[in-house]
Parts: structure tokens; sequence; C-alpha cells
């Protein structure tokens, strides 16, 4: 109960754009890799790995969300495509940095008072690095809010629904 899970109609929504885009869900085998940040139960990675994904790191620091998200897992059992690293987001972006992994899609579900925080900032842009080329960081974020400038990517297009809204961007050329 710690988390706020992602509505069915948002999750449904976004991965609308997600596949109408080609993003996701097409019919061409291609490695597609999933980063989900903030990741509470896992619903997101999940959810594509249902779609195709072939790889997925999820990213959760909370003790129940993770044994959530183990017990997701296990039941689908797509142990061996997902990763899950129990540590704070800002530390695991800094060793994802280092081994230079790139994601085609990026997921970010954090607490909606941390965007609008001045050090939400550098996560954004460490998040930003870590997408592919041609792929996509997805901010889920309050829809009171705007959303936030990312200096490594354009927005793409913003979406709202309801208190939640998506900002999808884009890699800069």
């Amino acid at each position: 109960m710690a988390t706020r899970p992602t509505s069915d109609r948002v999750r449904e929504a976004l991965f609308s754009v997600l596949t109408a885009e080609g993003w996701i869900g097409d019919d061409e085998p291609r490695a597609l890799r999933i980063l989900d940040l903030y990741a509470g139960s896992g619903a997101l990675a999940l959810e594509a790995v249902s779609r195709g994904a072939t790889d997925s790191v999820l990213v959760e620091q909370s003790r129940d969300a993770l044994a959530a998200i183990s017990e997701n897992v296990r039941a689908l059992d797509v142990a061996t495509i997902v990763r899950v690293l129990g540590k704070r987001v800002e530390k695991a972006l800094v060793e994802l940095e280092a081994t230079s992994e790139r994601f085609e899609v990026v997921f970010l579900d954090p607490p909606y008072e941390l965007v609008a925080r001045p050090a939400f900032a550098e996560v954004l842009s460490s998040a930003a690095r870590r997408v592919a080329p041609g792929g996509v960081l997805v901010l889920e974020h309050a829809s009171s809010d705007g959303p936030p400038t990312v200096a490594e990517l354009d927005l793409d297009r913003s979406r709202r629904y309801g208190d939640t809204a998506l900002a999808f961007y884009r890699p800069r050329s």
C-alpha cells in the first residue's frame, strides 16, 4: 500500500501510445530492453515483457514493493529476462552509467512530489542518458504540473488522464 500503482486506464493508454509509435509490441523480432525506475509492483516492465520485451531492469527500494515484484516475476515465470535492483534509483543509475547500459524504453514513475524538486532534475538527466538511440523515456507525473524540461531529450508529447500525466521524451539527434 506504500506505492501508488499506475491505474489500468493510464497503463492501457501508455501501451497504446508505445505500440502505435512502434516502440514496443511490433511484430518484428528485435532486442527490446526496458528500464523501470521507481518500479513499485513492476507492472509497467512486466506488461512490456508480456508484449515482447527481451530484457528488463526494475529498480525499487521499498522492501514491500520488492516482495511484490519477486512474487509477480515468479508467477509470470520471467526471472530469466527480469533483473531487479533493490536500491535507490540514484544509486542504480550511477551503476548503470558505469556499465554503459542503454534501454529502448525507460519508465519513470516516481512519487509525484519528487518531480517538482530541484534534485529530481539530475535523476531525470541521468535516466535520459540511459535511453538508446530511437528509444523513449516516459515520465508519469501529476497532471497539475507541466512536464519538466530535460536537456538531453525532446518532449514528444504529453497526455493527461485525470490527476496523472504521461510525458514522452525522445533522445535529441
